[in-house]
C-alpha cells in the first residue's frame, strides 16, 4: 500500500510559480513509477511528467521547459516546480505512484490539488 498526499496548489497569476508536493507513505525508491498528471475541466487526465527511480525525468511537450520534477528522498517526497504558468495550466494536479507487485503494477493516486492560473 502507498498513500500519496499532494499539497501546494492554489491561485496564481499568469507568469507566476507554484511548487506542488507529493508526500509518499513509504520510501519513494520502493515505488517503481512516480508521475504527475493533471485534469482540466471537461478534459481527460493527462501526463505532465515523471521521474524514474534513477532520477531521470521526462515531460509532456506542453511543459516546454517550464516545469521541473525533483525529489527529496529523506522526506519521501516528489515535487513539481511550475514556473511561467499559463492560463491553460489550470487543472487539478495528481500524483501517481506505480508499484510492481507479482508481475502486476498497482496504481496509487493522491487526492489531487487544484491549481488555478488567473488574472
Amino acid at each position: 500500500q502507498v498513500q500519496l498526499v499532494e499539497s501546494g496548489g492554489g491561485l496564481v497569476q499568469p507568469g507566476g510559480s507554484l511548487r506542488l508536493s507529493c508526500a509518499a507513505s513509504r520510501n519513494i525508491f520502493s515505488i517503481n513509477y512516480m508521475r504527475w498528471y493533471r485534469q482540466a475541466p471537461g478534459k481527460e487526465r493527462e501526463l505532465v511528467g515523471l521521474i524514474t527511480r534513477g532520477g531521470i525525468t521526462n515531460y509532456a511537450d506542453f511543459v516546454e521547459g517550464r516545469f521541473t520534477i525533483f525529489r527529496d528522498a529523506a522526506k519521501n517526497t516528489v515535487y513539481l516546480q511550475m514556473d511561467r504558468l499559463k492560463l491553460e495550466d489550470t487543472a487539478v494536479y495528481y500524483c501517481y505512484g506505480g508499484v510492481i507487485d507479482g508481475g502486476l503494477t498497482r496504481d496509487y493516486w493522491g487526492q489531487g490539488t487544484q491549481v488555478t492560473v488567473s488574472f
